[in-house]
């Protein structure tokens, strides 16, 4: 196991648990020891960490996607055999992980992209797993997978690239899924009815058609914190829901409600959003509406 983050270290600990002997790596030498008492095997590089492994070896990568996932495969198709496999289970473009298969079938070494869910919750109820690549491959490694995931929550889905592009289209899903929740409880919140946000979240979760994992999650939080005061309304993205829109672009399907989530997103990281200032203007010109100006700065204090 390459990557040792929230993902990664918990993959480590699921695979322990189910009788697998792990070589761990990572760049912080601490969550290397962290892996290696709970009975992990650990290394200081990936040459160390290969030299661990007895062919035919299986190596998993947990790493952010882009350039981090290009250099750990490069180094890797340097260090390996034939006949070894290389696992993405990150949120790699599946454009990428095509490439990247090309690359290590070259070399006569297997790439196999596996889309993985589950978040931090994983460890403890398995993680859902899309794999795509050669079958064959695929049939070596499932030992792996069957251990990682849940009952029913493992599939071969296809060849390379279908494993992160279902993982793809399924955030893209996510988007609008959180979207909907988000949009739901603010017009509950602002509503004036004085609701208690955690008691529908729950009362949802018994028969309603909207209940879900989301909204279990969704009950938590307010459990924790019903005005969710201590949380920022800043929503980051990881690329999934941006490859998606372009996938639907490219596919010419409509997609209107991921690509709104998706652009929603953008709009909780600013601020102020400037062409909200716009459509403030333009109203207040052609109709006199007033318009909120902002605040003079306070007075610097002289010395």
């Amino acid at each position: 196991m390459i990557g040792l983050g929230r993902m990664g270290a918990n993959m480590t600990t699921r695979l322990l648990r189910g009788g697998h002997q792990v070589v761990v790596y990572d760049r912080s030498a601490d969550a290397v020891k962290r892996s290696a008492a709970e009975g992990a095997t650990g290394a200081d590089s990936l040459a160390d960490l290969v030299g661990k492994l007895a062919p035919p070896r299986t190596v998993w990568i947990m790493v952010p996607s882009g350039k981090p996932t290009d250099d750990t495969v490069s180094e890797l198709l340097r260090l390996l055999s034939p006949g070894d496999a290389i696992v993405d289970g990150g949120n790699s473009n599946y454009k990428d992980s095509q490439a990247r298969y090309a690359l290590a079938k070259a070399a006569q070494i297997a790439f196999i992209d596996a889309g993985t869910s589950g978040g931090v919750w994983g460890l403890a109820n398995g993680y859902c797993l899309m794999v795509g690549g050669d079958e064959d491959a695929v049939r070596r490694v499932e030992p792996v997978f069957t251990t990682l995931a849940p009952p029913n929550g493992y599939a071969y889905v296809g060849p390379s690239g279908a494993g992160h592009f279902s993982k793809m289209v399924h955030n893209g899903i996510e988007y609008g899924m959180l979207a909907a929740y988000g949009e739901g409880f603010e017009i509950l919140e602002k509503s004036g009815f004085g609701y208690d946000l955690h008691q529908l979240a729950e009362l949802w979760l018994h028969g309603s058609v909207v209940r879900s994992w989301l909204l279990e999650l969704a009950e938590l939080a307010f459990r924790d914190d019903p005005q969710l005061a201590d949380i920022r309304g800043y929503v980051d993205d990881s690329g999934e829901g941006r490859w998606t829109v372009q996938a639907a672009i490219d596919e010419n399907v409509p997609a209107p409600v991921i690509t709104m989530a998706l652009l929603s997103r953008f709009v909780s990281r600013q601020p102020e959003s400037f062409s909200a200032k716009v459509i403030a203007a333009l109203r207040n010109q052609f109709g006199g509406h007033a318009v909120k100006h902002e605040a003079p700065p306070e007075p610097v204090a002289s010395t």
